[in-house]
Order: structure tokens, then C-alpha cells, then sequence
């Protein structure tokens, strides 16, 4: 990790001082740091269907929010201030990107979400706000006045289209630079202002609330219950009342409902699959033509190969995940893959079953021979 990233703090002093307790300035982060992107090429992944974007505009108190994808005209037409043009996954798409992104390799990428860019003339924001899961706001090119507020009340104003805090009460200010960063865990309320145009670069981590998980893992369950019989009331009596429901009924169904079991490998399982499956929008490309099976392990153990850009791949124990889908094996091989998201041709699996495994993922375009 560069040394340079947590304000010379090693990862587990950040970890036990800062993350998801307090937020950290960071004054040169990243020296020199220019950002991965300009203008141009925001607005050319702004008009692809397979990148979410929005854009915001504020006139006083009043918001509006436009989702992409946009027309390069529309973009290219927009007043000298007072908007902001976000684009969400830029890791999908530029290598650039998801070498930034693994600057930050520290915390786990079952937790990771992406990386987002925005762009904004002078004035341009997004309004006071919270969010739910930490960020990292990696300052690009200009310079973006941040205001930070400890506040508990949360209230959100009723009559925008943003989550905008009713109330917003600034306890502190920095104006960051080019390479500085500002860490913010979760609910830290928080208002930026473009001063000038600048670019932000937002490193975000998922946090899906208990009830997300729990609906997800409920359907994913559900493939796998095993209660067997059906509903029976061979000793039914007559009920003087017909539309009420019996206290046996109540009791015989609650018994089949208590039979619901689950174990430690259904919840692995469940969060492997659950925390690779793709984005909605995420395309995978297969190779076109496809190398035969002995060419591509071939190439394979000459150059090595990576995970394409839309890929997430996770292990625990003996069970691999990618792309939502499960492995029973997770050889050091695999492991590596999923750790560095590149296999050099010397570390490439020897034996048959995983080298067809990764040939499967080749056609599939889960990854690709390096070039």
C-alpha cells in the first residue's frame, strides 16, 4: 500500500482508529494524482447504455436529477455552473480505474462497490447528504470545498428528488486539492462544492441493510428447502365460527414453519453468490472466435490471464465464487486469481478439472489471456 494513501497510518491503525468511527483528511494522498479521465471521456460514458450516470442541476433550493445514458449534445450544452454529471462503475470500463481501485486492496472486496466519478463547473454539487456505507473522496483535478457534519438529525427534506438533509449544520471545512482525500464513514453528514471545475473520484463500500440480506438469502433459500408432506387435518372438527382460522391450524403450520433449517455452508454459499453477482448492467464479451480447449491452456501457461473488468470473484475455505456462480474447489491457483485478479502463466492450474474450469470461464468471458 502506498505509504503515502492513509496519512502515513499503516491499514490496520486506519482500521482501528478511522474506519466506520471517524473520518481522516488526508493532505497529498496521492501526489500528482490527475485523475484516470476528462470531460470527454465522462461524456462518452455517459451515453452508453451499459454505464449508469445522472446528472444534477441546482437552481437556489430547487434540484433536478436526469438519468443517463445522455446524448453528447445535451452534456455539451449545459450552463457554466451549478451542475454535476456523476458516472457510476468507471472501474467497468477503464484499466486505469481499477488500478486505482487497488490502491485500496486493504479492506476486503466483499465489501468494495466501485468507483465513481463526478464532474462539476463552479458551484456544482450534489447538496448536503449522508450515506450509508463509507466512502473515500479522492480529489482529481480542481478543487472541491467540503463541509462535515457529526449531526443526528437526518431528516431529509420531503420536497426533492435527492436526499437532501432538511437541516444541515457544518462543524468543519477543508477545501481539498488535487491528490488530497477525505474519508467519511457511514451517516457523517457531508455537503461538496465545486470551486471551479474539478473532478472527485468516490471509492464507495457496499453496506446492504439486515433486511436487504435477509429478503436475498430468504429467495436464495428457497431453492433449497426440503419440507416434506402437505397440509392434513384428518381429526377436523366442526367450528362454530367458519372464518376463523383454528388454533391447530395455527399450531400445525408453525411446527412446519420451525422445521426451516439452514447451515454454515448455506450462508457461505449465499453470500459467495450473492456478493459476485453482477451489476444490472454488466456485460461480459466472449471471445469471438474462441480458441479449442488445448489452445487456449496453451496460451494460457505462456501469458498468463486476468478477470475481465465486470468480473468479481471470492473464496472462502474450499468454495470459489464468480459472477454469482459457485466452484466446489478453490485450489492456491484460483485463490490468486481472485486475490490479485491476475495468474501469471507459471502459476496457471496443471491439473485437468481446473484448467477446464478456467476454460469454461474463458468462453463464458469471465476472463481473459493476458495480452
Amino acid at each position: 500500500m502506498n505509504r503515502t494513501l492513509l496519512g502515513g497510518l499503516s491499514a490496520p491503525a486506519f482500521l482501528r482508529r478511522h474506519w466506520q468511527k471517524t473520518p481522516l483528511l488526508v493532505r497529498n494522498a496521492l501526489p500528482g494524482f490527475a485523475g484516470v479521465l476528462d470531460l470527454d471521456d465522462m461524456i462518452r460514458l455517459a451515453g452508453r447504455d451499459d454505464c449508469e450516470s445522472r446528472l444534477v442541476m441546482r437552481n437556489g433550493r430547487s434540484w433536478t436529477v436526469e438519468h443517463g445514458p445522455f446524448p453528447s449534445s445535451r452534456l455539451r450544452r449545459l450552463p457554466l455552473r451549478n451542475w454535476t454529471l456523476l458516472v457510476q462503475g468507471v472501474d467497468l470500463f477503464l484499466p486505469q480505474a481499477r488500478e486505482l481501485l487497488s490502491q485500496f486492496r486493504f479492506i476486503p472486496y466483499s465489501r468494495l462497490d466501485d468507483l465513481m466519478v463526478s464532474y462539476a463547473p463552479d458551484g456544482g454539487g450534489v447538496g448536503p447528504h449522508f450515506d450509508s456505507y463509507d466512502v473515500f473522496l479522492l480529489q482529481g483535478p480542481g478543487r472541491r470545498r467540503w463541509q462535515v457534519s457529526r449531526q443526528r438529525d437526518l431528516t431529509l427534506r420531503e420536497d426533492s428528488p435527492l436526499k437532501i438533509l432538511e437541516r444541515f449544520r457544518p462543524q468543519g471545512e477543508a477545501v481539498l486539492e488535487p491528490g488530497d482525500m477525505l474519508y467519511l464513514p457511514p451517516h457523517f453528514a457531508h455537503d461538496g462544492t465545486a470551486v471551479g471545475d474539478c473532478y472527485t473520484y468516490s471509492i464507495g463500500f457496499r453496506a446492504p441493510s439486515h433486511r436487504e440480506l435477509a429478503c436475498e438469502f430468504l429467495m436464495f433459500l428457497e431453492e433449497r428447502l426440503r419440507l416434506p408432506g402437505r397440509y392434513a387435518d384428518p381429526e377436523l372438527l366442526p367450528q362454530e365460527h367458519p372464518a376463523e382460522i383454528g388454533t391447530a391450524m395455527i399450531r400445525k403450520i408453525g411446527k412446519a414453519l420451525r422445521g426451516i433449517r439452514w447451515s454454515g455452508r448455506d450462508t457461505v454459499d449465499f453470500l459467495g453468490s450473492y456478493l459476485t453477482e453482477p451489476k444490472q448492467q454488466v456485460r461480459f464479451a466472449p471471445p469471438s472466435p474462441a480458441l479449442a480447449s488445448a489452445a487456449f491452456v496453451r496460451a494460457a501457461r505462456r501469458s498468463g490471464v486476468h478477470l475481465s473488468a465486470g468480473s468479481q470473484m471470492l473464496y472462502s475455505g474450499t468454495r470459489l465464487f464468480i459472477n454469482g456462480e459457485t466452484a466446489d474447489a478453490a485450489p492456491a491457483a484460483l485463490r490468486q486469481l481472485a486475490d490479485d485478479r491476475r495468474l501469471a502463466g507459471r502459476r496457471f492450474p496443471r491439473d485437468g478439472a481446473t484448467a477446464e474450469l478456467l476454460y469454461q470461464w474463458y468462453r463464458a468471458g469471465y476472463i481473459s489471456i493476458n495480452a
